[in-house]
């Protein structure tokens, strides 16, 4: 990715790390001709910008530590800083049958939700399962991210620092106090919303429910990515967040692409899901294959019902 001049006004930001290829790697690039050799350091190569990024320091933030003497009884989840329930939907049948997850959490501090990369490094390419990187972080809820890796644009903050500033599209922003908002990421800067007060952003959409309203036009948005626009509607597995007040959030999962298990939804039915929870703001992450929703160490769903994960490159977590 390009390099870019830091403002020293900004946040403090974590040292960085290059990644160099083996010998043979390289080999096998420039034999595979120009193109397909640009293709493959683009989308298959891993680029570590950032390694050990979890020792980053958030300079505006008090972090709340987690609660050892959290208990998980079933499918809930209770402690001093969270408490947790995942509920299993199922509705209609045959073709027409649909299922999804839907984790309930009241959070006593903001900052106990999250975010944490593959391998622990923040760059492109890099992946690991959702399963993994939440046990690699002690996640007792965990649910992909935005795939942040797949693109080399949108602003990412995760913890309270500043990664990647590069606003493209329709965002959403986390604050410490608990709130969130979906903004347009090219109208701000990285350094501002940390300032402001931001916790986490999220850079995928498109945003579902603002002040508790289904949002109008979610069924035509085409999400941007490194190949041009690409449609998302139809029927298809997804995962969202969505925000019922500062101390609630809801995160769902839906199953799809799975005939008599889960048909998958809309972009309108998802949303209307999230207001169905009452949710004021809500915002579609990645989704397709993507899909996936860990609780104390197990798989709770089913991927495209296949009984497996697709690596992703960031996963977003309730620290336990």
């Amino acid at each position: 990715m390009p390099s870019r001049e830091t403002d020293p006004e900004e946040p403090r930001r974590p040292r960085v790390k290059r990644r160099t290829l083996l010998a043979g790697g390289v080999g096998v690039l420039a034999a595979a001709g120009g193109g397909a050799a640009w293709a493959l350091d683009r989308y298959v190569v891993d680029h570590v910008d950032v390694s050990n990024a979890s020792e980053a320091v958030a300079p505006n933030a008090t972090v709340a530590a987690p609660d050892a003497a959290g208990t998980v009884t079933g499918d809930s989840y209770t402690s001093g800083t969270a408490q947790i329930s995942i509920e299993k939907v199922e509705t209609g049948s045959g073709d027409g049958k649909l299922t999804y997850f839907v984790a309930d959490i009241k959070i006593a501090d903001a900052t106990i939700v999250r975010s944490a990369f593959a391998e622990d490094a923040f760059g492109t390419n890099i992946v690991a399962a959702t399963s993994e990187i939440a046990a690699q972080n002690d996640a007792v809820l965990a649910i992909n991210g935005d795939y942040y890796g797949f693109r080399d644009t949108g602003i990412v903050i995760r913890n309270g620092v500043a990664f990647r500033d590069s606003g493209a599209r329709q965002g959403l922003a986390f604050y410490t106090d608990g709130t969130a908002r979906i903004y347009d990421e090219t109208a701000t800067s990285a350094g501002e919303l940390v300032a402001d007060g931001v916790w986490n952003t999220l850079s995928f959409g498109p945003g579902l429910v603002d002040g508790g309203r289904v949002l109008d036009g979610v069924d035509d948005v085409e999400i941007d990515t490194n190949f041009g626009n690409h449609s998302v509607q139809g029927n298809q597995p997804r995962t969202g967040v969505g925000l019922v007040d500062a101390d609630r959030q809801v995160w769902i999962v839906v199953d799809g692409r799975s005939d008599g298990y889960s048909r998958g939804v809309t972009m309108s039915e998802f949303a209307q899901i999230f207001a169905d929870r009452g949710a004021q703001t809500a915002y579609n992450l990645d989704g397709g294959g993507s899909s996936t929703m860990v609780f104390d160490g197990r798989l709770v769903n089913d991927p495209l019902g296949r009984g497996s994960e697709r690596g992703t490159s960031d996963i977003l977590y309730v620290a336990g």
